[in-house]
């Protein structure tokens, strides 16, 4: 940074580098810090088939790690029932992100040898995925994870599993109207965008709600107003409003599912009535049922986009005109067991206001 720049008032970080440093000149506060950008892509039919295949080595990658460690891991428990000192048991396998992807290379020719069609990024999600996973099991059942239990990783499924890659190294520019990915090229983005004075750290495609999307993280420098020293606000949630801050100040609810509700009831309808999939009988889903699927999917996504993008407003409105927000800690999960508010509790989303 210039010379000129006062102190730094804020630092945060996460487990994925994220970070925000924030330093204060004058009247304005600027951010250094790493940002996403979505935009929606229109590939083409050759481009989609590599996307899908993209996704599809990532998922191959995570079901061979967690078949690798469940081995292990059975294999250990069944010498220690036989009554073998943990000394003479079977070694454990590494799972951590280095350990798997240094196995993974090792047999990647006979568990996939079709693996130079994909970029290695493919295989790395897949692996880094199943890393986090087993690292969050572990730790939740040594009691050194907060939160709820975690469970021990599954299987992914090819028919269920979420279709996302994501792409650290390799060739990853913007020119404003195509995305440039590794082994994928330029795929069409279908609006303009400009991320020209920014460094592109990572980008991750994702399939969703029947289209394909890039998140592209970048490192940039944002400025913007400072909140008045000393401003502080109350913020108490609620239902029927959906925030009523100590000012006197009321903040509707916009009740983004509730305005939805009878369309997606109807669309819900429209579901039951087709031939849907059935994994006890093997039964596939008729076409009918995949277009009313994402029909109804679409218009459940809408209402969180819808969502995403109020609370995103209201909280940025709030920040930019207190320094100091005090918002109450809710037990949204005790809250959600009542089923007579339960959907419009989820609907107004106090975790992510909060």
């Amino acid at each position: 940074m210039a010379s000129f720049i006062a102190s730094v008032i804020r630092t945060t970080g996460s487990d994925r580098g994220l970070r925000c440093v924030s330093y204060r000149i004058g009247d304005t506060i600027a951010d250094v810090t790493l940002l996403a950008y979505r935009y929606a892509l229109d590939p083409t039919p050759a481009q989609e088939r590599d996307l899908r295949s993209h996704a599809g080595a990532a998922r191959v990658a995570f079901n061979w790690g967690l078949a690798r460690v469940k081995a292990n891991l059975s294999q250990r428990e069944a010498e220690r029932s036989y009554g073998i000192p943990d000394a003479d048991l079977t070694p454990s396998v590494s799972w951590s992100l280095a350990g798997l992807r240094k196995a993974w290379n090792a047999e990647k020719e006979q568990v996939a040898p079709w693996w130079r069609e994909c970029s290695k990024e493919a295989f790395n999600t897949g692996l880094d995925a199943l890393a986090r996973a087993l690292d969050a099991w572990s730790k939740s059942r040594r009691g050194k994870r907060k939160g709820r239990p975690v469970g021990f990783p599954r299987f992914r499924s090819k028919r269920k599993a979420k279709m996302s890659v994501r792409f650290t190294t390799g060739a990853i520019r913007h020119d404003g109207t195509h995305a440039v990915l590794p082994r994928l090229g330029r795929i069409k983005l279908h609006e303009r965008a400009d991320l020209s004075d920014a460094r592109i750290v990572s980008a991750t495609v994702r399939y969703e709600r029947g289209r394909w999307f890039v998140a592209f993280t970048i490192e940039r420098d944002v400025s913007r107003p400072a909140a008045p020293a000393g401003t502080v606000v109350g913020v108490d949630l609620g239902i029927k409003t959906l925030a009523t801050l100590s000012t006197g100040e009321v903040i509707e609810n916009p009740r983004h599912l509730s305005g939805a509700l009878r369309k997606v009831r109807r669309l819900s309808r429209t579901v039951s009535r087709r031939q849907g999939p059935d994994r006890r009988t093997g039964q596939q889903a008729s076409n009918r049922w995949k277009r009313a699927d994402a029909a109804r999917n679409k218009a459940l996504g809408r209402v969180a986009d819808q969502r995403r993008d109020a609370l995103h407003k209201t909280t940025t409105a709030l920040t930019r005109r207190f320094a100091t927000v005090v918002v109450e800690d809710l037990h949204v999960a005790g809250m959600l067991a009542n089923h007579k508010l339960a959907r419009h509790v989820a609907d107004a989303s106090f975790g992510e206001f909060r």
